[in-house]
């Protein structure tokens, strides 16, 4: 029996309604930018695993830094104990995280960094006999699954039947250059509303809304209000995070700073689940006191896996590696080219690139999860090309290690599918 019907057998998978979508691709292996199915088949991963892979599938560079710790510490418990990958990737992410942060807390992926990260900004202010409770977030934004960070996530595709339990969060729309003022008005009148405790955001990228990207200028606005109005500032980095946008973090290009920062995906280069939340040391002493209720009583079993922080540091020193950063720069040039070339198509509404991120928007209207966008990602997979429409939005967030001849094959597969659109 092939590994996918046996898959049927007991397995759930997530985003998926299996009654209308029953088999799962098997893949056996994985290795750069190439996944190999049970069958045989291969596909170019043309969207890094969820943008996790940023430097390949079973890099050997990571392997070995992952074997070697792997004979020298497993696991340890990190409440009472440290250790060298943590002490040494804690460093070593301050040097490249943007100005300000100074505290590194250990999660277990992108939705449970989001979650510390609220109770952070919650717990700031109890602890200052201060009770703050609602939060602003992006119209659309998305930040996770777990129910903090399912509360200011805007995608009610994901939020519908939990929507009662969730907390206050009073949405505004992404800047676009020309809005934020009426944004900043929006947000007096909610500060002068409601107790506001921080305000969580995906800086200049978007990613569950369809890659959309919004203006540098007016988010920095945004957050300037929000220093001036003593309200946190969250940036889920989660999937911009590590050089993806063209520089190390997406708030590089912004001048104002976020007060915490949410990090997973590319932080362990796909290699082991990891996440970080990383804060201000005003954040930091907010939480220290004689009274042990004030402490941060929030901790995951793996927190702080050592061969998890040494898959870390290894995937950080690729990053500002001169090859890997040459490579980003090739990529962004080669999606500005096919940018310009595709964007006259009749059959496509829009393009945006930034870094190594390429999006279109087809000029048609498509279901998030329907008939047509199931169709193409059949194609893709028909054609050895890993691409998952987000509705009418087709994107790609490719390995920093991909070929040109690979890159051009999902380039000619991306206009191949505008033909039965």
């Amino acid at each position: 029996m092939s590994l996918k019907e046996r898959d049927k057998k007991h397995l759930w998978h997530p985003l998926k309604q299996h009654q209308l979508q029953p088999e799962s691709v098997a893949i056996v292996k994985a290795k750069g930018c190439i996944l190999i199915d049970e069958d045989g088949n291969e596909y170019i991963d043309a969207i890094s695993s969820w943008y996790t892979s940023m430097f390949g599938h079973c890099n050997d560079y990571i392997i070995e830094k992952a074997y070697q710790q792997m004979q020298q510490l497993d696991q340890v418990m990190f409440s009472d104990f440290t250790h060298q990958p943590a002490v040494e990737l804690s460093e070593e992410l301050i040097k490249i995280l943007p100005k300000g942060q100074n505290k590194i807390f250990f999660n277990d992926n992108g939705s449970t960094a989001v979650e510390a990260g609220i109770k952070m900004a919650l717990q700031y202010y109890f602890n200052r006999d201060e009770k703050r409770s609602v939060f602003i977030a992006f119209e659309d934004g998305f930040h996770g699954d777990t129910f903090g960070a399912m509360s200011v996530s805007g995608l009610s595709v994901y939020n519908g039947p939990f929507e009662e339990f969730l907390i206050d969060v009073k949405r505004i729309p992404t800047p676009d250059g020309n809005n934020h003022i009426d944004i900043l008005k929006q947000l007096q009148l909610f500060t002068s509303t409601y107790k506001i405790a921080g305000f969580i955001y995906e800086p200049l990228i978007q990613g569950a809304a369809g890659m959309k990207i919004h203006n540098a200028e007016g988010l920095n606005e945004i957050l300037k209000f929000c220093k001036a109005n003593h309200i946190l500032t969250i940036a889920d980095e989660v999937m911009t995070g590590f050089g993806k946008t063209g520089k190390h973090f997406a708030s590089d290009y912004i001048d104002t700073k976020p007060d915490i920062i949410c990090l997973s995906k590319a932080l362990t280069a796909g290699l082991i689940p990891m996440a970080i939340t990383s804060c201000t040391q005003n954040i930091y002493e907010a939480f220290l006191s004689n009274e042990m209720a004030k402490g941060f009583f929030h901790c995951h079993t793996y927190s702080g896996n050592p061969i998890a922080c040494a898959t870390a540091i290894a995937a950080i020193e690729l990053l500002q590696s001169k090859n890997i950063q040459d490579n980003i720069k090739v990529i962004a040039k080669s999606h500005k080219v096919f940018s310009d070339l595709i964007k006259i198509h009749p059959k496509v509404k829009s393009t945006r690139q930034i870094g190594v991120i390429f999006t279109l928007d087809l000029n048609t209207k498509m279901e998030r999860y329907g008939d047509l966008r199931d169709k193409l990602l059949k194609f893709f997979m028909d054609r050895g090309v890993f691409l998952r429409p987000l509705g009418n939005t087709i994107y790609i967030q490719v390995p920093y290690t991909i070929s040109k001849s690979e890159l051009q094959k999902i380039y000619d597969t991306i206009e191949d599918v505008l033909e039965i659109v």
